[in-house]
């Protein structure tokens, strides 16, 4: 009974502690948005740290990923056209 509670309140409190640690540095990449700072790589840090705990997360991060890569390679193509 004992060691049941503890697993509780030590699952529930690591959810609460990611989820406050993880939202203050998306919040902290957001703001950088509009102010001077790595925003682009302080936000896939935050949904990173969130995404330990929270499926949506991973999906956010996922799809980030998917659009920065695609982004990348559009890039790389524009780039390797105008060389030629």
């Amino acid at each position: 009974m004992i060691k049941k509670a503890f697993h509780l309140t030590y699952t529930t409190g690591r959810r609460i502690v990611i989820a406050v640690i993880g939202t203050s540095v998306l919040l902290l990449g957001i703001v950088m948005m509009v102010t001077p700072g790595p925003a682009l790589l302080v936000i896939p840090a935050g949904l990173a740290i969130l995404a330990v705990e929270f499926v949506w997360a991973r999906r956010w991060l996922r799809k980030l990923r998917e659009m920065i890569s695609q982004r990348s390679a559009k890039n790389h193509g524009e780039r390797a056209e105008s060389h030629r």
